[in-house]
């Protein structure tokens, strides 16, 4: 017992010289280094290397008090340093007598940790019974081994290249919540690394444990004090961790790992460059993707084929097409034969930028190379030609596919039903969707709100909401797009309180609006005339953090003019410019539209005016909506120059322009001018609508041209464009009003045999109610 007391005393006094030495010591500071890392990762406090001294010094003092086995005794029997010896030890863990009064007395002794550890030092040239020893003792009620027993443990293990079970006692380590305070693990792996003859491959399963745990900062912190002690760690586990960077999107952390690891003198591999060209390339820094790619080169490595599909497929991502193509031919140049990944990343970069036939000569090559497709290869193609309409070429590639014998996964599928849908096959689009689960491919999110958008653009609400809901039913929960179709649908047809319900509910389950969902309610709200409950909304939205595009103040502005307050209309373009927010020939054309036909036809001037303080010019769109209100409000002759002007500045005036000018110059009687329009109109290949052929015929009726109005009817009605009745009975008056009795009577039966007009009882005297100043000009869109 001397012994014993001899040796807590002495310890207890040691600890306590040790933690009055820590409170005075200084904050130890780390060697200059040029590790990048030392900013990401951060240092430890003074609390905590304080800590790390004293569990340094605890471990020196473990180390005095260890001594060998003695083979005999000549002290007291109860002193358990003494009565066992190594024979005994090796007798009780092979034979599992663990019920030995001697093994119980040290395992529930105050200073078993010291005894554990003294235990595995000696069994290090015997690794299993160490390792059986330390199992069985982790075991025990009351007892916990020390971090320094696990680092020993693991030291023996390793050394003996078991390093399965030196990688797992390293896990089982990491992970423990109850290591002691202070009891850095690497520290103290470091301290006990005389256990054996140091090998410091240990330090690398280390830094590989923590990287693999996903501990980056930790196996950040492990590689820096790996760099400074120099026990550098293999390629192999730099690639892992770098890997598990790149994984986490950790870009910044990557580049500065890579910079380190090579500053350290680790020599990166194939695989290295891989993966950082790899990352890069997702971030289309395509750039910083070539250097590297040159650097490898110049280390004498060689590109394999994973570094030349990345490439290939970074550049063809952003339309690179031709740097893409270049590096295809470097890579069969340099031996390196394309594999179907390859010719994949190229079909797919020539279908995403227009260039479906180079596509289908890669996908050729590759079955002349005897390359088979996969799935991947045909669900490009079958997607790419559904974008473009080509149904009858998507299907005919689909039945390919499964002749082939490869199953179409749900992006196969998803592409088909969205071309069903977006052409109005709502009944192939479903069959399709039936198919998909015959052959137990399930229905995605994507695939869901592709048909629910199918219903919604069709008005069919009800089945919509129905799948809505089997859409929950089915397990997959509605995203914004979801929400979006539906609520689109909604507005369409005129439901908006269902709208703004499912609007809220979409927000209850913290799914945020985009400004694409935003800008329709707006639309929707708008199309209502519920202008205040869209100040509500435009206020929700600039809270949330998300300001207004040109769209939604468009949208709103055009509300505010239908609504007869040009005041508030016009308050949204100075909005607009307070707010940074973009002005567009879209709004400018939608405000200077809103005053012609609040006849504000000097604002709209001035406004139109103001265009080229924006960096904007007026477009054919501006230029036909100032020329029909200039028009609409007796200003023929103006409206005359700037149709001369727009033609002057190479601008082809549309139909609607045509239109405008033919109603003006009706209106004023020039009905020869209307005529020319309307020739000049037939020369550049324009066909008159109905708006145009309404305006001819009323005007000409207006003017007295009866003849002419009545061969132009005749002329629409021809060509399959039914006039209005009431246009009819404009013309018809006329004839009567002419006295032209014959010729009214012989209109009058021809009109009511086309079902244009009801029959009269008494032909002299029509009972015809017509408006004069009705304004057919209004009916263009």
């Amino acid at each position: 017992m001397k012994h014993i007391e001899a040796a807590i005393s002495f310890l207890f006094k040691m600890l306590i010289s040790l933690r009055n030495l820590g409170s005075s010591l200084p904050r130890r500071v780390s060697p200059p280094c040029n590790h990048h890392l030392s900013s990401i990762f951060s240092s430890p406090s003074t609390t905590t290397t304080r800590a790390c001294l004293i569990s340094c010094c605890f471990t020196g003092v473990l180390c005095i008090l260890r001594f060998p086995f003695v083979t005999k005794s000549n002290s007291n029997p109860t002193n358990f340093f003494d009565v066992l010896n190594k024979v005994s030890m090796t007798k009780i863990i092979q034979q599992d007598q663990w019920n030995d009064p001697r093994v119980v007395g040290s395992i529930q002794s105050s200073l078993a940790p010291i005894w554990v550890s003294r235990v595995l030092v000696e069994f290090k040239q015997d690794p299993k019974l160490a390792l059986k020893f330390f199992k069985w003792a982790k075991t025990r009620v009351g007892f916990r081994h020390t971090t320094e027993s696990y680092c020993i443990l693991v030291h023996i293990l390793f050394y003996a290249r078991m390093y399965f079970h030196a990688n797992n006692i390293l896990k089982e380590l990491v992970l423990s919540s109850w290591v002691l305070p202070g009891s850095d693990v690497f520290e103290i792996l470091w301290t006990t690394r005389n256990v054996c003859v140091p090998g410091f491959g240990v330090f690398d399963a280390l830094f590989s444990v923590l990287v693999e745990l996903g501990m980056l900062e930790a196996a950040g912190q492990c590689f820096l004090r790996m760099t400074k002690f120099r026990v550098l760690p293999k390629a192999r586990s730099c690639n892992a961790f770098l890997h598990r960077l790149s994984k986490a999107g950790e870009g910044d952390l990557s580049r500065d790992f890579f910079r380190d690891m090579v500053g350290a003198g680790i020599a990166p591999t194939v695989f290295t460059y891989n993966i950082m060209i790899g990352h890069v390339c997702k971030e289309g820094d395509m750039l910083t993707a070539r250097s590297l790619f040159e650097q490898m080169k110049k280390m004498g490595l060689t590109p394999d084929i994973v570094t030349y599909n990345t490439l290939i497929d970074g550049y063809g991502k952003i339309g690179l097409l031709d740097e893409s193509v270049c590096l295809f031919e470097e890579m069969k140049f340099m031996g390196c034969e394309p594999d179907v990944i390859t010719y994949n990343a190229l079909i797919n970069s020539f279908c995403k930028f227009k260039g479906m036939p180079r596509a289908f000569e890669f996908f050729r090559e590759m079955k002349d190379k005897d390359l088979k497709p996969n799935v991947i290869s045909y669900s490009t193609l079958i997607d790419a030609l559904c974008k473009e309409g080509m149904m009858q070429m998507a299907i005919k590639f689909f039945v390919d596919m499964t002749r082939v014998g490869l199953l179409p996964n749900e992006f196969t599928y998803s592409s088909l039903i969205d071309a069903n849908c977006k052409a109005g096959n709502l009944g192939e689009a479903f069959m399709l969707a039936d198919e998909m689960l015959q052959e137990h491919v399930d229905l995605n999110i994507v695939t869901f709100t592709t048909l629910l958008d199918g219903l919604c653009e069709e008005g069919m609400m009800n089945e919509a909401e129905e799948l809505f809901r089997a859409m929950g039913k089915a397990g997959v929960t509605p995203n914004l797009q979801a929400y979006t179709a539906l609520i689109h649908g909604h507005i369409k047809v005129r439901s908006m309180d269902k709208a703004m319900k499912l609007f809220t509910e979409m927000r209850e389950k913290d799914i945020k609006p985009d400004i694409l969902l935003w800008g329709t309610i707006v639309w929707g709200l708008c199309s209502e005339s519920k202008l205040e409950e869209c100040k509500v909304i435009m206020t929700e939205m600039k809270e949330s953090g998300i300001g207004a595009n040109p769209v939604i103040y468009t949208t709103l502005m055009d509300a505010y003019f239908k609504a007869g307050n040009h005041t508030e209309a016009i308050n949204l373009l100075e909005e607009m410019r307070d707010l940074g927010t973009e002005v567009t020939v879209v709004t400018f054309c939608a405000l200077i539209d809103g005053l012609c036909k609040r006849g504000l036809v000097q604002e709209a001037i001035y406004f139109f005016g103001r265009m080229p303080d924006h960096d904007l010019q007026p477009n054919v769109a501006v230029y036909t909506a100032l020329i029909d209100g200039l028009c609409k409000n007796n200003c023929i002759g103006d409206a005359k120059k700037l149709f001369d002007e727009m033609q002057d500045k190479n601008m082809i005036p549309d139909k609607i322009a045509y239109t405008a000018m033919i109603d003006g110059n009706l209106k004023h009687g020039n009905f020869q001018e209307a005529l020319n329009m309307r020739n000049k109109m037939m020369e550049m290949g324009i066909e008159l609508d109905l708006y145009a052929y309404t305006s001819l015929v009323w005007g000409l009726s207006q003017c007295g041209q009866v003849q002419q109005a009545r061969k132009f009817l005749a002329e629409m009605i021809g060509k399959g464009i039914i006039p209005d009745e009431t246009l009819c009975t404009r013309l018809l008056r006329k004839h009567y009003e002419l006295g032209n009795i014959d010729e009214a009577i012989e209109l009058q039966n021809e009109l009511v045999e086309k079902g244009l007009i009801h029959g009269n009882s008494n032909p002299a005297v029509p009972n015809i109610q017509i408006r004069d100043d009705l304004d057919f000009s209004n009916f263009r869109t």
